[in-house]
């Protein structure tokens, strides 16, 4: 018999994907004419990236959940996954939807914040599901400094 959680995890994921994704698409005609940095990304490789960072990020869910007793400080690791969910479709909307680059570079940083906190209430718990956030952190404290970027040259 399955679990309900290694249905219900996959699908918030993918539904913060879509839902990230479909704001993302809706703002590419005014992103295609905001200055960038040089290092800017290309767009599939950002796709790429995130599609490995919500497969971990599943993972790592699916651990806690699975390793942890549903007590104490589980709640509050999932309280945040959750928010850390709707900080990463929030940045989208911020920055792709409202165009609003100061929000979104502030909302990045929140965002990271988010991820750290997550790796540092998980270690304890189990490491691998903690390491495997490691990428995320890295990608999204990356992105912070490139919203700064572009907030930059786009004021």
């Amino acid at each position: 018999m399955i679990k309900l959680n290694y249905i219900i995890i996959p699908l918030i994921t993918i539904f913060v994907s879509i839902l990230g994704s479909w704001i993302t698409k809706r703002g590419m005609e005014w992103y295609d004419t905001v200055n960038l940095p040089s290092f800017t990304p290309p767009g599939s490789y950002i796709g790429a990236i995130w599609t490995v960072i919500f497969i971990l990020a599943t993972i790592s869910a699916l651990i806690v959940w699975n390793k942890m007793p549903h007590e104490g400080n589980f709640w509050w690791i999932i309280a945040l996954f959750l928010i850390n969910a709707g900080l990463n479709v929030f940045w989208s909307y911020l920055f792709f939807g409202r165009h609003m680059l100061n929000a979104a570079f502030i909302e990045a940083g929140l965002l990271d914040l988010s991820v750290i906190g997550l790796i540092i209430l998980i270690w304890p718990v189990s490491r691998l599901a903690s390491a495997l956030l490691i990428p995320y952190a890295a990608w999204t404290a990356f992105a912070t400094y490139l919203s700064y970027i572009i907030w930059s040259l786009n004021k």
